[in-house]
């Protein structure tokens, strides 16, 4: 029984973290701001680093954590140099 509702909730967790990564592509596309779009890449990276992980726990397999890892921290750096680009207008100082 317990396996059953773990299996119910996880795919539950899939299809709304689909749906969040739907809005997010939609908010890049059609942001009408810079920073519209960087909070939808934002919103895009983390959904797709949960559904990683939920793709993880699922299976049991250790590369989707590994996976989920390596956007986590991609995406927290290019986050960071998106805001410095849009502040100051470069990256590099």
């Amino acid at each position: 029984m317990t396996m059953l509702v773990l299996a119910f909730a996880i795919t539950a967790a899939q299809v709304m973290l689909g749906l969040a990564m739907g809005c997010a592509a939609w908010r890049i596309f059609q942001g009408p701001r810079a920073q519209d779009r960087v909070l939808g890449l934002d919103t895009l990276y983390v959904s797709t680093m949960l559904l990683l992980l939920t793709f993880g726990i699922q299976t049991g397999r250790t590369l989707y954590f590994e996976a989920a890892l390596i956007i986590a921290v991609l995406g927290s750096v290019g986050t960071i140099a998106l805001a410095k680009f849009l502040m100051r207008g470069e990256v590099i100082e």
